[in-house]
């Protein structure tokens, strides 16, 4: 692949439309508006849909019941719906159990989450694997309710839990390799628009992306509840899971912060390395967290069970900023320009991914005479004269069949889309050959062992 600069840049529009196309959508854990989403995303490719059934067993999980919502609302004794679930589907406590029933103020309010701080946003709650039930307010309305005194409502939630199935998505784009890179964001919340819709959009448009270039790596796609569908996808691909080389877990990726990116468990893994390299290199402020066992879903690919050199690319990171898990993770939370730099960066990861193969020089002893070869012509930048020669020098120096050009690029301090573009060039001139992974030379093993095991 190569690098295009603009991988983003018309494509910030498309994803923040993607958003607003989803965020009115009701989701859960399970549930239609899974699928609904899974079927909105079936427009751009070709996601295919996988059901689960309710009671299968995950490792130490089980697949819960399927949850589904047609109505919730609070009305007050003139039948006036002071709580609406029609107006907000945070209203509701996910998972909340059906309820249909009168009841004094006092009885409610215990079933009822506001947020004091932020008196006009609706919080998002949750009761996944708890028999419960609950609504959730502005805190500017319960102090409304909270004057009138114990007056009486009527409390209904329109919701069934049967027996059915967890629904996920995936889609896969085959490579020249079977080595996969992994891709994973979360289908499970409800409107939430950084929370979960901004790495779903970054996500169909970086596989749009790669769809349309030529791959040496396989990538997967999966679009999974949180938690609960990490382990149901893990415990039915653990076979599969053993070539996943790389991965990415994609959220929280359109709001104005600069990136974060959080380490696989491994910490030292080649997508640990890439992330790192391409922030490093993008101009922008960015911060790298060291793994810990809290977050998304990175927690469960990481798991000492898998071990898979699996991050998380965000940008502000979970619960560092005001709006999560509330109503204000709106659509004007979530900026088309933001979408569109988090694609761009993820692009180039994936690019790096790609190109990062080992080289060797076929001219080893001494320095070749690049100037003989018109060289510096060839590489069309002639205002960086110095970068390209310093950065073919290395090149020529370091590819002895021991350094991939992600090794190189560390220890030059020199930008991997620099040593590429000149390795391209340097190839083409017959001064660097390609080392095939099979042939490649192990650490502690000289070149001429390599050479003798070809004869």
């Amino acid at each position: 692949m190569t690098y295009r600069h603009d991988a983003g840049d018309k494509s910030g529009k498309e994803m923040h439309d993607l958003v607003a196309a989803l965020y009115p959508i009701h989701r859960s854990m399970t549930g239609n508006g899974v699928r609904q989403t899974l079927d909105i995303l079936k427009n751009h490719i070709p996601v295919q849909t996988h059901e689960v059934p309710s009671g299968t067993v995950a490792f130490d999980w089980q697949v819960p019941l399927e949850w589904n919502v047609a109505d919730a609302y609070v009305k007050d004794e003139s039948g006036a719906r002071v709580v609406d679930f029609t107006q907000s589907n945070l209203h509701l406590v996910s998972y909340s159990q059906p309820v249909d029933a009168v009841m004094s103020w006092s009885e409610l309010k215990e079933h009822l989450h506001t947020l004091p701080k932020h008196p006009d946003w609706i919080p998002y709650r949750t009761s996944h694997f708890k028999e419960s039930w609950g609504l959730c307010l502005s805190h500017r309305r319960f102090l409304e309710l909270d004057a009138l005194g114990d007056r009486s409502y009527h409390v209904r939630i329109d919701a069934t839990m049967t027996d059915g199935s967890l629904t996920y998505g995936e889609f896969s784009l085959p490579g020249t390799s079977r080595d996969e890179v992994l891709v994973s964001c979360h289908t499970c919340h409800p409107s939430l628009a950084n929370d979960n819709l901004s790495g779903i959009a970054v996500a169909v448009f970086l596989a749009k992306y790669l769809a349309r270039a030529q791959r040496r790596l396989t990538y997967r796609f999966i679009f999974i509840p949180a938690t609960i569908g990490a382990i149901t996808w893990l415990c039915r691909n653990e076979r599969r899971a053993e070539n996943i080389k790389h991965g990415l877990v994609l959220s929280l990726l359109g709001d104005a912060g600069s990136t974060t990116y959080k380490k696989s468990r491994q910490g030292d893994a080649k997508i640990d390395r890439v992330v790192e390299h391409v922030l490093q290199h993008s101009q922008q402020e960015y911060e790298i967290m060291d793994f810990e066992p809290t977050g998304y879903d990175e927690r469960q690919f990481c798991s000492p069970g898998f071990n898979l050199p699996v991050g998380c690319f965000m940008r502000t990171r979970n619960g560092y900023y005001p709006e999560y898990h509330t109503s204000a993770d709106n659509l004007d939370l979530v900026q088309p320009e933001s979408l569109a730099d988090s694609l761009q960066k993820a692009v180039a990861i994936m690019e790096t991914l790609e190109g990062d193969l080992t080289y060797r020089n076929q001219k080893p002893k001494c320095e070749a005479r690049l100037d003989g070869l018109g060289l510096y012509s060839a590489y069309g930048d002639a205002q960086r004269p110095e970068e390209l020669q310093q950065a073919a020098l290395w090149l020529l120096n370091m590819s002895d069949g021991t350094m991939s050009l992600l090794d190189i690029a560390e220890r030059s301090g020199l930008p991997f889309t620099l040593l590429k573009k000149v390795t391209d060039t340097l190839a083409g001139a017959g001064l660097l050959a390609e080392v095939p992974s099979q042939l490649r030379t192990p650490a502690g093993e000289k070149s001429a062992d390599v050479e003798k095991k070809l004869t």
